[in-house]
């Protein structure tokens, strides 16, 4: 019997492999917004396409938070005040998951809100109304820090400071107290590389700025400090970031 096209010369079907070729928007950023005013949601994702992103929007915190569960975006740019779960539990819960940047953008001007903000794990913070460059500049440069460094994915596993009972391991990007792990973000991590690196030196804010966030960061000097209160936090008694109050901080060997 002569084969059909679809068979082998034995009568079984032959299952070809599908070869899909690859859509631009594959290659694109994805941004997931989590916003629930329809026009300034479509605004954002308006301009943001225009850019180049590809953008996902849902108009519920509980639905955001699933899509950005299944889909993990790129950046998620989250409003505080939205309904089902808010702004605050959802990077919560994004931040005990993992790893995925976070701009908040808000109507709330209270500096307390930035402040909860950041601390819990979000990347920068926006208030409404917004100029929609800013927005596109602030998400360039999360995306941008977000990236890992070549020098650290190539660096040398056997590269380690340590401090007391403090380890950190370069190449491998590994914190450890008494040989317990410690999750950091990789600005926690950079940051505190960079005060071991110069243990006992007084480092200001604006150095600690321009050498961990850049010299395109947007954010002001509240970033470092609530970035050193997590630290604190995350470090305990294992590393002794001290400040010196007017100039900035610096670390100094456990007493």
């Amino acid at each position: 019997m002569t084969a059909q096209p679809g068979e082998n010369p034995d009568g079984d079907v032959i299952v070809a492999p599908v070869t899909r070729m690859t859509d631009a928007a594959d290659l694109a950023d994805h941004i997931l917004i989590i916003e629930d005013e329809e026009n300034i949601a479509s605004f954002a994702k308006m301009y943001l396409e225009a850019d180049g992103f590809r953008v996902t929007i849902a108009d519920r915190g509980d639905d955001g938070l699933e899509l950005a569960r299944l889909e993990r975006p790129d950046l998620v740019v989250l409003d505080l005040m939205l309904p089902g779960l808010d702004g605050f539990e959802i990077t919560r819960q994004l931040r005990s998951a993992g790893r995925m940047p976070i701009i908040m953008l808000t109507a709330r001007d209270d500096p307390i809100d930035k402040v909860v903000g950041l601390e819990l794990g979000a990347d920068d913070y926006i208030t409404k109304p917004f100029n929609p460059r800013e927005l596109i500049a602030r998400v360039h440069a999360v995306l941008r820090r977000s990236e890992p460094d070549p020098i650290d994915v190539a660096g040398p596993d056997d590269l380690v400071l340590t401090i007391a009972s403090l380890r950190v391991a370069l190449g491998g990007r590994e914190v450890s107290v008494d040989g317990e792990p410690v999750a950091l973000t990789p600005k926690e991590f950079d940051l505190l590389v960079l005060l071991v690196e110069n243990r006992g030196i007084v480092m200001t804010r604006e150095q600690l700025l321009e050498r961990v966030w850049g010299y395109t960061f947007l954010g002001d000097s509240r970033t470092i400090d609530v970035h050193i209160r997590q630290l604190r936090r995350k470090l305990g008694d294992a590393c002794q970031i001290e400040t010196v109050w007017g100039t900035g901080y610096k670390v100094v060997a456990p007493r």
